[in-house]
C-alpha cells in the first residue's frame, strides 16, 4: 500500500471547502464543547448485562413494514431474537410499553468529524437516536483518512463513524493555495490515486461541494474521475452540489452526470431549492431524478426537516465578485432579502450572533450591500439562510428515494445539529402527516443503511448489531431552534450501540461502545 500522505498545510486541509455548516477549527469547536456536555448530564449506566429483554414495545424494523408487537432480545452487541420471549431468570427487562423500537438512526451527512474527537459523548446526536454517523461531508473530511480512524479505534466515541474522503481536501494536497484553476491531468491523476489511497485505509467514498470556493472551480471530468476511483472500491459519491439556487437543475444533472460517466453510485446531499428563483420546482427535480434511475443511474438524495440553510455568505454570490454592489443586491434579492440572512457567526461583530442581516445593517447605519460586504470579509462569518419552502421539501421527502440527514453535527449553530430526527418523528410524521412512522423510520435507517453498504446494521432483525432507539411516538419532538440551536429534544426514551446503553432519556451514560465501521 502507498504511505499516507501527510498535508504540507496541516490541519487546515480538514477544513477545506466551508462545509454547510462553516467548519470550526478544531480549537474554537474545542472551546465550544467545553460548555456543552457539562457532568450533570452524564450518567453511570449499570454494569453491562450480558443479555437483555425489552418487552412490551411495537417494532418498526427499518423497512418499512408497518408496526408490530414483539419483544427483543439483546446478546452482547447483537440481536439474538425477536418474538415472544420469556426473560431467563436475572435477565434485565425493560418496559417499552406505549413505546417504538427502532433501528438506530444513520446519519448519511454530519459535520462532526473534529467535534466527536473532542466531544465523544455526542449528546446532542444520541440524544436524537443517533447511531451511526457518516463524517466528511461537501468535500471537506480528515487527512489522511487511515490517521483519523486510527485515533477514533484508540479513543472510541459513543456513536459508530464512518468517513468520506473530501474533494477538495484531496484537490488541496495536490494542487495547494493554486486552487482557483482546473487542474491538470497529471494532477487530476494524482487526486485519483489519493481516492485510491483513502478508500483504502477506510473511506466509504468521494464527497463534494461544488459550491464552496476549492471545489467550485473543479471540472466535471475532474470529478468523474476521482468519483470513478471511489466506485472502483465500492464507494459511492455523494455532493453537496455545484449550485442550489438559480442553477440547481443544472447542478442536478451534472451531479446525475458525474454518477452515470463515473460508475459510481451518486447522493445528492440535503437536496433544496433554496432561492426566491427555483421555489415551487421540486416537480422538475423529481422528474430529472426519476428519469435517470429509469435509465439505470443509481441515484439518491437526503434531505433535512427544515426550511433554512447554514453556509458560508459568499455562496449568495455565485459570479464571487463578494464586493460588487451589483452582485451583491442580486444575491440578496436572489435569497428574499437580507432579512432572511441570519448571523450565526461574525468575528467582528459578535454581538449581532442571530440577529438578521438588515437589523445588522440598520444597527451599523450603513446599506444591506454594505453590511454584507463586511459580513463576507470576515474570516469567522458563518449564516442561515431562511429561503426554502414547504411545497419543495414536502414533495422531495415523499420520494422513496430520498432518506433523512442532517447536515448537522456536535457544536451546530442550527437547529439540525440537535432536531433532525425528532423533528420528522414529531412535526412531519405526527403533526403533519407527510408520511406514515415507518415510512420515517425506513429513511432514518434501513435506507441508509444500504446506501452505506452496511449490511449488519439498519433493520431490526435477529443477528444484527443492537444499534436501537427506543421512543415515544406520542411525545418525540425536537427543542432546538434557530435562537438555541442546541437544545436537546424529548421523546427519545433509550438509545443503545452495539448492545450498550449511551442514552437514559434524560442523559448520556459514560458508555463509548461506538466502532469504526467498514464497508462490507
Amino acid at each position: 500500500m502507498t504511505p499516507p500522505v501527510r498535508s504540507p498545510l496541516g490541519s487546515r486541509s480538514a477544513t477545506i471547502g466551508a462545509n454547510c455548516g462553516a467548519i470550526l477549527a478544531a480549537t474554537r469547536v474545542a472551546a465550544l464543547l467545553l460548555t456543552l456536555a457539562p457532568a450533570s448530564i452524564v450518567a453511570q449506566p449499570p454494569r453491562q448485562p450480558a443479555s437483555f429483554v425489552i418487552t412490551g414495545a411495537r417494532i418498526a424494523d427499518g423497512t418499512g413494514a408497518p408496526l408490530r408487537a414483539a419483544s427483543v432480545r439483546v446478546q452482547g452487541d447483537t440481536i439474538a431474537a425477536i418474538g415472544a420471549i420469556t426473560p431467563r431468570p436475572g435477565e434485565p427487562v425493560i418496559d417499552g410499553t406505549g413505546m417504538v423500537l427502532a433501528p438506530g438512526f444513520i446519519d448519511t451527512h454530519n459535520h462532526s468529524s473534529s467535534g466527536i474527537e473532542v466531544e465523544p459523548a455526542a449528546v446532542s446526536q444520541v440524544s436524537q437516536g443517533i447511531t451511526t454517523m457518516a463524517v466528511g461531508p461537501d468535500g471537506s473530511s480528515p487527512w489522511p483518512v487511515g490517521e483519523y480512524l486510527q485515533r477514533l479505534r484508540a479513543k472510541p466515541p459513543t456513536v459508530n463513524v464512518v468517513t468520506f474522503a473530501g474533494h477538495a481536501t484531496i484537490r488541496r494536497e495536490i494542487i495547494g493555495y493554486d486552487y482557483k484553476r482546473q487542474a491538470t491531468p497529471a494532477e487530476v491523476a494524482r487526486m485519483a490515486a489519493l481516492v485510491t489511497q483513502a478508500m483504502n485505509e477506510g473511506a466509504f467514498g468521494l464527497s463534494s461541494g461544488l459550491e464552496y470556493e476549492v471545489g467550485s472551480y473543479s471540472a466535471t471530468d475532474e470529478v468523474i474521475t476521482m468519483a470513478r476511483a471511489a466506485g472502483a472500491k465500492g464507494g459511492i459519491y455523494t455532493s453537496h452540489i455545484r449550485d442550489e439556487a438559480d442553477l440547481a437543475m443544472d447542478a442536478i444533472r451534472e451531479a446525475i452526470t458525474i454518477g452515470e460517466q463515473g460508475k459510481v453510485p451518486v447522493q445528492i446531499t440535503h437536496i433544496k431549492l433554496g432561492t426566491v428563483g427555483v421555489w415551487g420546482k421540486a416537480n422538475e427535480a423529481v422528474a430529472m431524478v426519476e428519469a435517470a434511475r429509469a435509465r439505470g443511474v443509481d441515484v439518491t438524495a437526503d434531505a433535512y426537516p427544515y426550511l433554512a440553510w447554514q453556509s458560508t455568505p459568499r455562496v449568495l454570490i455565485p459570479n464571487k465578485r463578494y464586493t460588487d454592489s451589483a452582485s451583491v443586491r442580486r444575491g440578496l434579492d436572489d435569497i428574499g432579502g437580507a432579512r432572511n440572512v441570519q448571523i450565526t457567526r461574525w468575528g467582528a461583530h459578535r454581538e449581532f450572533v442571530g440577529k438578521r442581516l438588515d437589523e445588522a445593517a440598520r444597527l451599523l447605519g450603513v446599506s444591506d450591500i454594505e453590511a454584507y460586504i463586511r459580513f463576507q470579509g470576515d474570516e469567522e462569518s458563518g449564516m442561515i439562510g431562511h429561503a426554502m419552502t414547504e411545497a419543495d421539501l414536502r414533495l422531495f421527502y415523499r420520494q422513496p428515494w430520498v432518506m433523512v440527514a442532517s447536515d448537522g453535527g456536535i457544536a451546530n449553530n442550527h437547529p439540525r445539529g440537535a432536531g433532525t430526527f425528532p423533528r420528522v418523528l414529531g412535526q412531519l410524521v405526527r403533526e403533519q402527516q407527510w408520511m406514515t412512522l415507518p415510512e420515517a423510520i425506513h429513511k432514518m435507517s434501513g435506507m441508509p443503511a444500504a446506501r452505506l453498504g452496511l449490511r449488519d446494521r439498519g433493520t431490526l432483525k435477529t443477528g444484527m448489531k443492537a444499534d436501537l432507539v427506543l421512543f415515544d411516538p406520542a411525545t418525540v419532538i425536537d427543542r432546538a431552534t434557530f435562537e438555541q440551536p442546541r437544545a436537546l429534544s424529548t421523546g427519545i426514551h433509550r438509545v443503545w450501540v452495539n448492545g450498550a446503553l449511551v442514552w437514559t432519556g434524560t442523559a448520556v451514560t459514560d458508555a463509548r461502545p461506538g466502532r469504526v465501521l467498514s464497508r462490507q
